[in-house]
């Protein structure tokens, strides 16, 4: 791939280091695994954590199935209605349905108006999140288990003291036989970087010398009773060959690696690096320079395009800026799968206000939903609706499985009444609440009187309105 972009600039194809995974906790969705379809298509009555939104999740699935296959890019869809109806959890199901494989980036619109970068500039660092790169490599590498680690030292010529590494022999084994290799002090330093010991399972490309350590050869597995190592078969095949290797990055990880400074050791640039900080903002030559990098790699089959999904969230935060930007990056060739949401009706267009205008109301444009009508008539609209009472019940009982809160059924009955009354959010709410409760009162069960005792400690938003009203009544009788 480096001699078909020689003449190129040359651009950065690494994948960013992985991060350490994190200790997975209940979080507001963790319940949601899947959009809940059958093999044809139709939305069950209760599956993969959802219930209820039948129709939303069949329009889904249709929409899913058009960006397997290719061919929705560009066409945004908007998931419309009230607040508490799960549009946000059919866009994590979106992600579930996709794949790990596949690029998805969630954002809220609140969060283009930064100090740091212009509000475009949000949008389309987002944008490039949403657009994975899968690169595939051809290259000559040898591969297999480290039988001999000897590093070789020699007189420092530079100096009369000291020792330096001259060279470094390595041992690899595979099913089909063993080869000793030399190999150079650099990839010495490689080695020492991947922390490499005998019985490891290494990788070391014959082009760029760099080193990758697989995992443990699995010949060590029965060596400790507890350990925190992944064991892998000894390679098959010669130690040397022809291997096919994939990365998986996105346009934005391409746009970082490029655009930070490859400033060098001294201690100017890594002070300038440490000072700088903050957000970098990727000029539009750069991302122009990189597309045709990409596009030549397309052509030559080394790399393909895959569209991820951009969940916007609270879209009717953007302004008129963003909007204008959403229509020209719809349009790109380069332009993932967009799914919008929001829970507004009829509202003003955030930047079209107009005040001081002569002959100006100051109201500003009002449309649906606050999005502009030329957006408006690129989606495709899909609408939630209410939960029954039904339903509130049955995600009631989902959610106590996951949270592990044991709930007497006369308690059930009584939080489905709270979420019909008020919100189904509301009741939610107060399943954790009422188990500390009940804990602190020696019930092992959460029971009605723990839930009717909630009712006098916290108001929903329906209550309090009526409590505030009620105030401003007796104030102007007085």
């Amino acid at each position: 791939m480096s001699a078909s972009t020689s003449a190129a600039p040359q651009i950065i194809t690494q994948p960013p280091p992985p991060q350490a995974a994190r200790e997975s906790r209940i979080a507001t969705h963790s319940h949601i695994k899947g959009l809940g379809l059958a093999d044809d298509g139709t939305a069950m009555e209760q599956s993969q954590g959802f219930v209820g939104q039948r129709l939303a999740r069949e329009a889904l699935g249709l929409h899913l199935q058009l960006l397997r296959m290719g061919r929705h890019a560009g066409r945004p869809l908007l998931l419309v209605g009230p607040p508490g109806t799960g549009k946000t959890a059919m866009a994590l199901a979106m992600s579930q349905e996709l794949g790990s494989k596949v690029p998805f980036c969630a954002m809220v619109g609140s969060e283009v108006y930064s100090g740091e970068v212009k509000k475009t500039e949000v949008l389309g660092s987002c944008f490039r999140r949403a657009i994975g790169l899968r690169i595939k490599e051809t290259k000559e590498v040898y591969e297999g288990e480290v039988t001999e680690l000897t590093p070789s030292e020699a007189e420092n010529p530079l100096s009369g003291y000291g020792k330096t590494i001259s060279h470094v022999i390595v041992g690899l084994k595979t099913v089909k036989g063993t080869k000793q290799l030399r190999l150079d002090p650099s990839v010495y330093e490689a080695i020492q970087k991947e922390r490499v010991v005998v019985g490891d399972v290494i990788y070391i490309e014959a082009n760029t010398g760099a080193v990758k350590r697989v995992g443990r050869s699995d010949a060590y597995a029965s060596e400790f009773d507890l350990e925190a190592e992944e064991y892998v078969p000894l390679p098959k095949g010669d130690v040397h060959k022809r291997k096919e290797l994939v990365q998986d990055v996105t346009l934005h990880d391409l746009d970082m690696a490029n655009a930070r400074p490859q400033g060098g050791q001294d201690i100017m640039s890594v002070m300038g690096q440490l000072v700088k900080g903050g957000r970098t903002e990727v000029t539009d030559k750069l991302r122009r320079e990189i597309n045709k990098v990409v596009d030549r790699y397309i052509e030559q089959g080394v790399a393909e395009l895959i569209p991820g999904v951009l969940f916007i969230d609270e879209v009717h935060m953007l302004d008129m800026e963003c909007f204008t930007y959403l229509n020209r990056a719809l349009e790109s060739p380069m332009s993932p799968y967009v799914v919008l949401a929001s829970n507004r009706g009829i509202s003003t267009i955030r930047g079209t206000e107009y005040d001081g205008v002569v002959g100006g109301s100051g109201e500003g444009i009002r449309s649906p939903h606050g999005i502009p009508v030329d957006l408006l008539d690129r989606c495709m609209i899909v609408k939630t609706s209410l939960y029954t009472r039904d339903e509130i019940r049955r995600v009631l009982e989902l959610r106590t499985k996951v949270e592990g809160i044991a709930l007497r059924s006369d308690a059930l009955e009584k939080l489905a009444d709270e979420g019909e009354r008020s919100s189904l959010r509301y009741a939610l709410q107060l399943l954790s609440p009422a188990a500390v409760l009940a804990k602190t009162n020696g019930r092992i069960e959460v029971g009605v009187e723990d839930v009717s005792e909630l009712g006098e400690l916290f108001l929903d938003a329906k209550r309090s309105t009526g409590v505030l009203k009620e105030q401003d009544l007796n104030e102007t009788r007085y």
